[in-house]
């Protein structure tokens, strides 16, 4: 039956920045569809824990901060011994500093590289080398965003960020997919998240965004559910280095 194919029973998901939002939302989902979960935070997931429990799946809290890569293999490490196996990364962690291109730091440019893209790379390449070892192939998730595909206002660092996950999504799945491992990613339109909240606390903004998302609302986490399942599961074996987008059609406006 073609609904089997997306059953993730006796797998093991390593998901970053679960805490809250988004993260939260595709750990859950994959919890919903069989995965124990390996959560990699820099603050308590004891909600998104609550939440995997409650399924009746596990749930491993580790912390790291991942713009740090010396902590990676490390991290792998712990999760193949706490669970015997890894099968699926979804590396969601990320963040975003807001400043006109002329005044913006060199701090906040390396802030944002090295979490949105430098730890998505070395991250993907320590799981890469885990599903060799261990020879049955695995899934890779990246988070990517609208601005992968557009220049975006006032936030240089996470526009390039984006873009390049992009970039090496589809580098991965070329040299990886004849190993039996599937690299893709999911770029989120606007979701109604924390990183969020100011744009759709101003009224005037929120109603030009959606204005323009032909959906008419704004996403939200149990938007993703359905495209992170699809990706770590046998559903999507022949999708290698693809960027869906969950936008509501912004990117089709």
């Amino acid at each position: 039956m073609i609904l089997d194919n997306f059953q993730l029973q006796g797998r093991v998901a390593i998901v970053t920045g679960c805490d809250t939002g988004l993260g939260q939302g595709m750990a859950r989902a994959l919890a919903e569809a069989g995965a124990d979960i390996a959560g990699v935070n820099l603050s308590d997931p004891g909600q998104t824990r609550a939440q995997i429990e409650a399924l009746g799946r596990r749930f491993l809290d580790l912390r790291a901060n991942l713009s740090d890569i010396g902590c990676i293999e490390g991290l792998v490490v712990q999760v193949k011994t706490w669970g015997g196996r890894v099968d699926i990364l979804v590396n969601n962690a990320g963040i975003i500093r807001r400043e006109d291109a002329i005044k913006f730091t060199e701090a906040d440019w390396d802030d944002v590289i090295n979490l949105n893209l430098k730890s998505v790379f070395f991250f993907s390449q320590a799981m890469a080398r885990a599903f060799l070892a261990q020879g049955s192939g695995g899934k890779i998730i990246n988070v990517a965003s609208m601005l992968s595909f557009q220049g975006g206002v006032r936030v240089p660092s996470y526009t390039a960020s984006k873009s390049g996950v992009v970039g090496i999504t589809r580098l991965m799945a070329n040299e990886w997919a004849g190993h039996g491992i599937n690299v893709n990613a999911i770029a989120p339109g606007y979701m109604a998240t924390n990183n969020t909240a100011a744009l759709r606390a101003d009224v005037g903004r929120s109603a030009s965004i959606l204005e323009r998302i032909p959906a008419g609302r704004w996403g939200v986490p149990d938007d993703l559910a359905g495209p992170v399942v699809f990706l770590a599961s046998k559903a999507s074996d022949y999708v290698n280095g693809y960027t869906v987008a969950v936008d509501g059609g912004w990117l089709a406006r």
